[in-house]
């Protein structure tokens, strides 16, 4: 007898999702089950909605069938329909547990990583350049001081679950739609720990942690870059049943320079130069962090060029190699000219003028704008 399409079995698409399948099988399973349709073939329509099921929910499997169809499955694909009875939980591995996930001791009480903290820190642009150290304020989760994380108070005794018998976890037989199934919960008298605290410390009241408020000193890199992090393994919340602590990342931001801008490493700046500076060539002081430095600019320079001082930038966070100081040039036009001043240019701008034509330059802007207008 030739099997049926698993899709169609369930009423999904070949393109449905997880929880599309999930939804029809529970709609399908509630409809042919034994214990809820006596009809004749309900009980085999049943397993092949469990059939269909166990395949489509398993990507591998379901892969060989969308590729190959039944013949992918191999000898395996008849496996859901050899159970008998209607403990489907126990023939079908928990799919009481694919629906509402794991609730049982083991999890709940296997160790757990504690959370992480974040804090922010400011630093000045001279901090960033040559590394600084800041002492942080943390409240966090700790082991309680006064029970060291046992729970009970000083010399208390603590016995071992007689419910439980220490394994933190109970079974429960339950019947439902589906049938009996037993399910593993923690222990409620215990709560999933194992053992009976009979004299719960009096700093923690049994939980074994307390908030605590802590110190703690952390270097800043030089060369590190608004925006990025350090993080500090261990120092955050305390872990959960013996699980080891979370992280703290402390976030940084750089306070901007009035001078210098930053470029990876290099750091940026603009130089001003008079009009004689840039013609005839000078050298110039400029502050650097942490001192200043001479800096020869050429005759003839122009405005837009960049002169660079080697070495004398950012540390690379990485390497601690320094980047350069790139020094933009400007030309800085006053607004306001004394007497002498404006003398002073007006012969300079007359000399520039009558040598250009003596040296059979090129005419002056003014001079071939009047060329164009008058043709020749």
């Amino acid at each position: 007898m030739a099997k049926l399409d698993y899709y169609e079995v369930l009423g999904v698409s070949k393109g449905a999702s997880e929880e599309e399948i999930r939804k029809s099988f529970r709609k399908k399973a509630l409809e042919y089950h034994p214990d809820r349709n006596s009809a004749p073939g309900a009980e085999e329509k049943f397993k092949e909605v469990n059939e269909a099921y166990q395949i489509l929910m398993n990507p591998e499997k379901r892969a060989r069938y969308d590729r190959y169809g039944h013949a992918g499955l191999g000898p395996e694909a008849g496996f859901a329909r050899d159970f008998e009875g209607s403990d489907i939980f126990g023939g079908l591995g928990d799919i009481f547990d694919s629906f509402f996930g794991d609730f049982t001791a083991q999890g709940r009480n296997a160790p757990r990583r504690g959370g992480d903290l974040r804090q922010r820190v400011v630093l000045s642009f001279e901090e960033a350049y040559s590394g600084a150290e800041k002492e942080l304020v943390l409240n966090r989760s700790e082991r309680c001081h006064r029970c060291e994380g046992s729970r009970s108070e000083p010399g208390a005794d603590v016995s071992r679950c007689a419910d439980c018998n220490g394994r933190g976890q109970v079974r429960r037989s339950q019947r439902g739609l589906f049938g009996q199934f037993v399910q593993v919960v923690a222990c409620p008298a215990c709560k999933g720990q194992g053992r009976i605290v009979e004299e719960p410390c009096l700093n923690c009241r049994g939980a074994g942690s307390e908030r605590r408020r802590t110190r703690r000193a952390v270097n800043i890199p030089a060369g590190i870059e608004d925006g990025m992090q350090v993080r500090l393994t261990g120092e955050g919340e305390m872990g959960v049943n013996g699980g080891p602590p979370g992280n703290l990342y402390v976030e940084v931001s750089v306070d901007p320079h009035p001078v210098f801008r930053r470029q990876g490493a290099d750091l940026l700046m603009d130089l001003p130069l008079n009009f004689a500076q840039a013609a005839l060539g000078a050298e110039v002081t400029i502050p650097i962090i942490g001192g200043s430095e001479s800096i020869k600019v050429p005759a003839g320079a122009q405005p837009g060029s960049v002169l660079s001082i080697k070495g004398k930038g950012m540390p690379h966070i990485r390497n601690h190699r320094r980047g350069d100081v790139l020094v933009r040039l400007t030309l800085e036009v006053p607004t306001k000219l004394n007497a002498e001043q404006r003398e002073a240019l007006d012969d300079l701008a007359r000399a520039m003028s009558w040598n250009d034509h003596q040296d059979g330059k090129d005419k002056g802007i003014l001079d071939k704008l009047k060329d164009a207008f008058t043709g020749t």
